[in-house]
């Protein structure tokens, strides 16, 4: 059984929620596919503070009831990623970064001594043996440029808790006419399709 866990980020619903529908219907279609979609936007976790932050930080036998709480939260997504075997993240680009609400999930996710530990040669993921697929959905037409911070940023996150086997899929230039529109998602969505064989 292969575990999928699909999470949406679009506050518009629009055009990378619509490249990680086409990933989750494709991959419904095969056998020994499991998949798990959380909507970032439909369900969404408040920015981090330092309350959350500092429950962390104490034994969980020695938390309060507040801290109890606040640590369950980042507890509960830890505890579904590390189920799952591939992480599939649709991803629009806002103002050249990822959405606030996916920022907070990955705030939740990336802990120093669970996800990831230190050590004398440097961070070193704890999370080895998932895959990622970025599904990137961008008005404008940045992959390979000093434009795309995006890109480079997301994978440094994911390599930093071990996930180092990432595929990209973008569909860019989707606000530059419909011609252009419809050619990139047709691409993306083949793409997608090669993905899926995959799993």
């Amino acid at each position: 059984m292969t575990r999928v866990l699909v999470l949406t980020s679009s506050i518009l619903g629009g055009n990378s929620q619509q490249l990680a529908d086409h990933f989750s219907g494709l991959a419904a279609e095969r056998d020994g596919v499991e998949i798990t979609h959380r909507d970032l936007v439909a369900d969404e976790l408040p920015h981090l503070g330092l309350p959350e932050l500092s429950s962390w930080q104490v034994a969980a036998d020695e938390r309060s009831d507040e801290q109890r709480e606040l640590a369950a939260r980042s507890d509960a997504l830890i505890e579904e990623l590390k189920a799952h075997d591939v992480v599939v993240l649709g991803v629009p680009l806002y103002n050249l970064g990822i959405p606030s609400q996916l920022k907070a999930w990955f705030d939740r996710v990336m802990r120093a001594g669970v996800t990831f530990r230190y050590t004398e040669s440097g961070p070193q993921g704890l999370l080895e043996g998932k895959r990622a697929v970025i599904l990137a959905a961008r008005g404008g037409q940045y992959a390979g440029t000093e434009l795309d911070s995006q890109t480079p940023h997301l994978m440094s996150m994911l390599g930093l808790m071990g996930i180092g086997e990432v595929d990209t899929v973008f569909a860019e230039g989707l606000a530059m006419g419909e011609a252009q529109r419809d050619s990139a998602m047709a691409e993306a969505r083949q793409a997608i399709a090669g993905l899926v064989e995959r799993l």
